[in-house]
């Protein structure tokens, strides 16, 4: 896609427009859910940019990019006003991926000791931001989903990845022997 201009000053009123050109307010939850979003995709970036070019990880990362635009222009596209795009349309199976990568994981890991503290590596920590983004993202797709519809393949996709980026964490500061901080109670 070739961008002809950047900016078009359409938004400068504090507005913005939805697939099918419908204008909202930028204020709106429906913005705020897919702009959530399309952070985490920015912050997963980061924690790919982090990652040595050899990590089993980076091709899953790297789609989850892919899925989190389609995730975006679901969430982006009023279905009470404009029919769903092909484009927002999650593909089949995208759950059960980042499921059975998490068995395969968990396979590979020790025993959970307790909470953990994020930490760790660079990476493991850029992790954890990524799974805490995950998270407020899953929370503002709920605040959308009590008014307008949204698949539920995406609220499940977004529960399943936050789980995802927990347990990569683990496995970055595993292979890098770094141990975690389990948490404490702090003592007087």
């Amino acid at each position: 896609m070739k961008l002809t201009k950047i900016y078009t000053r359409t938004g400068d009123k504090g507005m913005t427009s939805l697939v099918g050109g419908i204008r909202i307010k930028k204020s709106s939850v429906r913005l705020e859910a897919y702009g959530t979003v399309d952070e985490l995709c920015s912050h997963i970036g980061l924690l790919v940019a982090m990652l040595p070019d050899d990590d089993d990880d980076r091709p899953l990362l790297i789609r989850t990019q892919s899925n989190l635009f389609i995730v975006g222009s679901h969430l982006a596209t009023d279905q009470s006003k404009t029919p769903l795009p092909p484009s927002g349309q999650l593909p089949e199976g995208e759950v059960e991926l980042l499921e059975q990568r998490i068995d395969e994981l968990l396979a590979l890991l020790p025993e959970p000791q307790g909470f953990i503290l994020p930490g760790g590596t660079m990476a493991a920590s850029q992790c954890h931001v990524c799974r805490t983004v995950c998270r407020r993202s899953e929370r503002r797709i709920d605040a959308l989903a009590e008014t307008d519809v949204v698949g539920p393949e995406i609220v499940q996709f977004v529960n399943r990845l936050s789980d995802y980026l927990f347990i990569l964490a683990k496995k970055i500061n595993f292979n890098a022997k770094k141990d975690e901080i389990i948490w404490q109670k702090p003592c007087r």
